[in-house]
């Protein structure tokens, strides 16, 4: 797919560390002055660094699937430096870990976070009272989508199956951005042809929600699984969301 056309900057991963105030933002602990240090660990020679502050991103960054100021430019980072080689290094697996290199999984944390700005995410907000226009963060992910979006789409053709399948997972909920909805067309043989087809009940089941919620055919696509797979699965969407901060400091107090 290709975005030559696309009016989406590219980004620029440094640039993003230098110029952004991280003390003035937050994330699940309070003051972002520490983020610079988790984001740049995810290139970090050693794999228990590496995997340090993939798990950071979760479980500080966007814990519990929450957006905070610094979630959006931490965002940036990371869709930055997916062309990076060294995003194909390994992380360590823990039992609910999809499989595939560093950039599958930092595809995936992409995935999680867009999540909580698509159409669904907002429509729950405002049912309680919260609208999400007035949430600067969910502001900031909005902003940066198609951004997002044009790092993310370079790995639709991927040739690692796991990368491009993450690939594909997240570009679904960027292009509920009115200015990508048009590549909506362009995503659906994807849809079906990558997650459909793939080996996750997990990715088989987003590809049918979404090509239901786009208004496409879903005949012949279906996902079997034992009630209360969710829960008990080896692989569990967007697995290390829930993991505890392995940093100092308290939990966050929710």
């Amino acid at each position: 797919m290709s975005l030559e056309q696309e009016f989406a900057e590219p980004i620029d991963p440094a640039g993003v560390l230098s110029a952004t105030p991280w003390g003035d933002l937050e994330h699940a602990y309070g003051p972002a002055a520490n983020v610079p240090e988790m984001l740049t660990g995810l290139l970090d020679l050693s794999e228990g660094v590496r995997s340090r502050a993939l798990g950071a991103l979760h479980s500080v960054v966007h814990h519990q699937n929450t957006l905070y100021t610094a979630t959006a430019l931490a965002a940036l980072y990371v869709a930055g430096i997916l062309d990076d080689e060294r995003s194909l290094w390994s992380v360590k697996k823990n039992a609910r870990s999809f499989p595939g290199p560093m950039r599958a999984e930092l595809l995936g944390w992409l995935d999680s976070v867009a999540n909580e700005a698509c159409d669904e995410a907002a429509a729950i907000s405002r049912r309680c009272g919260f609208p999400p226009e007035e949430y600067p963060p969910y502001v900031e992910i909005c902003r940066i989508r198609p951004q997002l979006f044009r790092s993310a789409s370079a790995y639709l053709d991927d040739p690692d199956v796991h990368v491009r399948e993450a690939a594909v997972s997240t570009c679904i909920p960027l292009l509920d951005d009115p200015h990508l909805l048009h590549h909506r067309v362009a995503l659906v043989p994807f849809l079906r042809e990558v997650l459909a087809a793939s080996a996750l009940w997990q990715y088989r089941e987003r590809s049918i929600e979404a090509l239901t919620s786009w208004g496409e055919d879903t005949t012949g696509l279906k996902v079997r699984r034992e009630r209360y797979a969710f829960c008990d699965s080896e692989h569990n969407p967007w697995p290390r969301a829930d993991e505890p901060w392995r940093g100092d400091g308290p939990e966050p107090p929710f």
